[in-house]
């Protein structure tokens, strides 16, 4: 990808987030020009690496003028920027949908409309399938989601691909599942596991740890979602990336733990239950592995360990997961 990528203009929304930043790192690596736009709710400028091909402009999705005046001379897009937490949807789900829909189809628009994008790669959710009526779940299971941010960001997904079929914009879909890993911005369950263990709590308290969900490495994530502006063929496909197995949040616990050298005790906390929860998700990623030639590297206990130590010296901890709002002003914030 090193060739393909040299001198290449790629612009990305959510830059400066979690996965984002992961994805703008390995570009760089390969020698892309990269432009992020990103309005710092919950992505961190830091995360960014100093490179002079990279370029930060700090602003909204729903910004038109503003993503019409900077998509010009942009080969490719890929489009990250969203509302993250599904806690924060439940109070908020007006925001959810002008940010998630409605911000990605500006984007989608304003790509056709700048003529020079020859990829928009568009990032989805495993969210949007719900709960696992099957397993492994391929590309054609059943969409059924289980919050108002999974259908905020099903809606996105779908005007995406009928936008494809309707306009000719050269879209791929990558539906991830659950990414970790180093420079986590929001308190999903790792980093919330790993707060709580940081904070000196002997007992973790959690909801349901029955749940199980299938964990990808950041950096395998980032290199799927980056395979499919190589990958011609992906172009009107949606496509799984995740690693393939699922893990119980009561076995996650106990390998977290195991990793950190700590004694932990499981603390059922029944206000930590999501009112409408996805129960089960399981990837299958066959056609990630055809089209993309893709496939997970790292594996869970290095992945872990990774992020454990990323999370300890940076000491990284959240307080209240579930009472954040980040996105709101401070007057708006519970």
């Amino acid at each position: 990808m090193l060739k393909f990528f040299k001198d290449y203009r790629v612009f990305v929304t959510g830059g400066a987030g979690f996965i984002g930043s992961e994805v703008v790192s390995q570009l760089l690596g390969y020698g892309a020009y990269v432009t992020v736009l990103d309005n710092f709710s919950s992505g961190k400028k830091q995360y960014l690496p100093k490179n002079k091909k990279l370029k930060i402009i700090k602003g909204d999705i729903r910004n038109e003028a503003l993503v019409s005046k900077s998509l010009k001379d942009q080969e490719a897009i890929i489009n990250l920027a969203a509302l993250p937490f599904i806690p924060d949807s439940y109070y908020y789900p007006g925001d959810f949908f002008s940010v998630n829909t409605i911000g990605s189809v500006n984007m989608l628009w304003n790509s056709l409309k700048s003529k020079s994008i020859e990829v928009f790669v568009h990032i989805s959710t495993s969210e949007v399938y719900g709960s696992a009526q099957f397993v492994p779940m391929d590309e054609n299971h059943p969409t059924a989601p289980h919050s108002t941010y999974a259908v905020s960001k099903l809606a996105a997904d779908r005007a995406a691909f009928t936008l494809h079929k309707e306009n000719g914009i050269p879209a791929v879909i990558i539906r991830p599942f659950n990414s970790y890993g180093p420079r986590f911005t929001e308190p999903y369950i790792i980093p919330e596991i790993m707060s709580q263990i940081l904070r000196g709590n002997k007992e973790i308290k959690l909801g349901n740890v029955n749940a199980s969900r299938d964990f990808t490495f950041v950096s395998d994530t980032a290199n799927g979602i980056i395979k499919s502006i190589v990958e011609k063929k992906a172009i009107g496909e949606i496509i799984n990336v995740g690693s393939g197995n699922d893990i119980s949040i009561l076995n996650l616990v106990h390998k977290i733990a195991r990793v950190a050298k700590r004694s932990i005790k499981i603390i059922y906390d029944e206000s930590r239950e999501r009112p409408y929860d996805v129960n089960r998700l399981v990837c299958n990623n066959q056609k990630a592995r055809t089209i993309l030639k893709w496939k997970p590297t790292i594996s869970m206990q290095k992945g872990l360990e990774m992020t454990y130590g990323w999370a300890e010296k940076n000491k990284v901890v959240f307080t209240a997961p579930f009472k954040r709002f980040y996105y709101k002003d401070k007057k708006d914030q519970k």
